[in-house]
């Protein structure tokens, strides 16, 4: 209309979403869970999260060959469409696998935010370390990942908080609840032989201030440095954990700082329960494993990672690392 006044419209940012994180002890597994509502209406299902792999899944009715989950199997005939000629598999670094059809149905990452068609795998023939969840969801770097499904809905980009005991809540947050607080040292992405992975340059490892080499870290580990106290006694390997220790009668262990230095000067202070992994106050073990193989890449573990906020910032192709996110 002439002489009416013109009118900007701004572009709402996507809203973001949090959901809490906790380590998966209570079904049995090590690595960290998260609950989603998969289906129409939703049902409540714990999943461990990985970002090491894109795929996500859970395990469905009918199961030739599933492991035991602490809940019923998710029946894809009461809501989801399958796809029985579209298939998947995956198979994992320590040899674990899920196997299955590709299907698509709703999923909720909290109340009243869902997306109305997420694409996921019935799992009908899974193996390995998944304790008793009900399966896996990839936050990997590829288009089927369920950050980049969720992209669409909350926007690019996601932040997660490893808690460092299982008494204690992190939180995995998408687009705007994804936001780097103010202490978040950033490193540029590298390029890797996988698409589906993230890859950083860690250029140094300094354990009580003194740098001991270039990757892989795992290295310095095998020269027994033990965290300093007087008489600790040495314990059986742990698994892949080689290097333990039996601190009972121990009233003080002293842990010397280990920093994880990457390309562009970003600094990380691992936390003392990401030096140590506590399996029993006998038999405690530098939570530090071996490639075994100087050309392989390394892995930053979940270990490492607890109590940091770790922003995954998409859109300029960077990861962070703030002290102190969570307990």
């Amino acid at each position: 209309m002439a002489g009416a006044p013109a009118i900007s419209v701004v572009p709402r940012a996507p809203e973001g979403v949090s959901l809490p994180a906790y380590l998966g002890a209570s079904v049995g597994t090590t690595n960290y869970i998260m609950t989603v509502g998969l289906g129409t209406p939703a049902r409540n299902l714990s999943v461990e999260i990985d970002t090491g792999s894109d795929q996500s899944w859970v395990q469905c009715e009918p199961c030739v060959r599933c492991y035991g989950q602490q809940d019923p199997l998710f029946d894809p005939a009461r809501s989801c469409a399958a796809d029985r000629e579209c298939r998947y598999e995956v198979t994992y670094d320590d040899y674990s696998h899920a196997d299955g059809t590709v299907a698509r149905d709703a999923l909720t990452l909290a109340a009243s935010r869902a997306l109305p068609i997420f694409v996921f795998g019935c799992g009908h023939d899974d193996a390995g370390l998944f304790g008793k969840t009900d399966g896996l969801f990839g936050l990997g770097r590829g288009k089927m990942s369920l950050p980049s499904q969720a992209a669409t809905k909350y926007g690019a980009g996601f932040s997660y908080c490893l808690p460092s005991s299982p008494s204690a809540e992190g939180y995995l947050a998408f687009g705007g609840g994804a936001a780097a607080p103010a202490n978040t040292q950033f490193t540029e992405m590298a390029s890797g032989p996988e698409p589906w992975s993230y890859y950083l340059n860690l250029v140094a490892v300094k354990v009580a201030g003194r740098e001991i080499g270039t990757p892989p870290p795992p290295r310095p580990c095998s020269r027994r440095e033990a965290p300093s106290s007087t008489r600790v006694l040495r314990a059986p390997p742990l698994s892949l954990l080689d290097t333990c220790y039996n601190f009972t009668g121990q009233t003080r262990v002293k842990v010397p700082s280990v920093d994880l230095v990457f390309a562009g000067g970003a600094t990380v202070s691992l936390n003392a329960r990401g030096v140590l992994y506590v399996s029993t106050v006998s038999q405690t073990c530098l939570g530090f494993a071996s490639t075994w193989d100087e050309t392989s890449v390394n892995i930053l573990g979940n270990t490492q990672q607890k109590t940091l906020t770790v922003v995954y910032d998409v859109a300029k192709q960077r990861i962070g690392f703030g002290a102190k996110g969570c307990n």
